[in-house]
């Protein structure tokens, strides 16, 4: 049963116009992450949403998968590594980043682990060794692949490192059961791993020091036809994502463990006790044009985009983005919501 945590259950009938509620709302589907609370769904919670409502109608923990599924209008929105955005846009998939989804600070961060008495200290040791990470072509596959590179390994030696798909429930078994080497933990499964003890830090993904490192997209298309919704949704997430940044962490982790018992999904609210941070280093989660060229400079040397093909401008936008112009005060009300600043 742990394996299907890793499927999607269901990604349900594309649509060329979006539903619209009884009350009005346009619905934005998307796809879940199992014992996650994501910025919309808080938003949601918080009732920062005024023209749209968001509807599960699967999981995933893949962030690709969850891309693909937007941009192929399985769903509406979805949210993954900037690198794989970057890879699916290169490949003429016309999506949009529009907000900050997720990133690496001194509290949250994705981490590499090894046993304790492994003989593996080094890039170098991990030549021809077995990695465990959640999905390929994604966040953990290219910093592993960056790392390597800036520990002077060469292209062949990186090849040998072998990455192995586990789903992030199995990863801490993996590691101890001895069927990977080094394993990829973040979040609740890596507090849960850390606290059993045995095991050490090989490296993390904070290489690049606080970094945003995912986005939410839509499809070009879903934009256009629908911008008002499009702007409810990013006003409102990055007003979530500020409130998570300003907000006292117990009182994010009780208003997360409500969330998840509401949604009655069979989910252990206890987990989100697991949560530290938002990780997002930007205020509402606004994009900066290095959290996508860093991954184009990075695609373009490896020989799988042409150089000048894609900038970051041709990715993102921070349009509707309340906390773009600067016309907004670093800290919320007390409710949560962005404090107007006098001009």
């Amino acid at each position: 049963m742990a394996l299907l945590v890793g499927v999607t259950t269901a990604a349900c009938g594309s649509a060329d116009e979006a539903t619209v509620t009884a009350d009005g709302k346009t619905e934005l589907r998307y796809l879940s992450f199992p014992a996650t609370v994501q910025f919309p769904e808080l938003a949601a919670d918080l009732g920062y949403f005024s023209k749209v409502s968001i509807k599960a109608v699967g999981e995933t923990t893949s962030g690709p998968q969850s891309i693909q599924a937007a941009a192929t209008g399985d769903t509406d929105f979805g949210h993954a590594f900037n690198g794989a955005i970057v890879k699916l846009t290169s490949a003429g998939s016309p999506i949009t980043a529009v907000v900050d989804s997720y990133g690496a600070d001194e509290k949250t961060f994705n981490g590499f682990y090894v046993l304790e008495d492994s003989p593996i200290r080094t890039a170098r040791d991990l030549i021809g060794k077995k990695v465990g990470i959640n999905t390929l072509g994604a966040h953990s596959e290219f910093v592993i692949r960056e790392w390597l590179a800036r520990e002077g390994l060469s292209k062949d030696e990186i090849a040998s490192v072998q990455l192995l798909v586990v789903p992030p429930i199995n990863n801490e078994s993996s590691l101890r059961q001895g069927q990977i080497d080094v394993g990829a933990f973040n979040g609740i499964f890596q507090q849960r791993a850390l606290e059993n003890g045995g095991i050490r830090e090989l490296f993390t993904d904070r290489i690049f020091g606080d970094f945003s490192y995912g986005s939410y997209v839509f499809r070009d298309d879903f934009k256009k036809k629908n911008p008002e919704a499009v702007k409810d949704f990013v006003q409102g997430t990055a007003r979530a994502i500020r409130w998570t940044q300003v907000t006292p962490q117990a009182e994010v982790v009780a208003r997360f463990k409500d969330i998840i018992t509401k949604r009655g999904r069979g989910e252990d609210p206890a987990l989100a006790e697991y949560w530290k941070s938002s990780s997002i280093p930007t205020p509402g989660g606004v994009i900066k044009p290095e959290e996508f060229q860093l991954w184009i400079d990075w695609l373009v040397r490896n020989n799988e985009l042409e150089k000048g093909k894609l900038t970051p401008q041709d990715i993102f936008t921070n349009d509707d983005n309340p906390y773009a112009d600067g016309t907004y005060q670093p800290d919320s009300g007390p409710d949560g919501a962005p404090v107007v600043a006098a001009k």
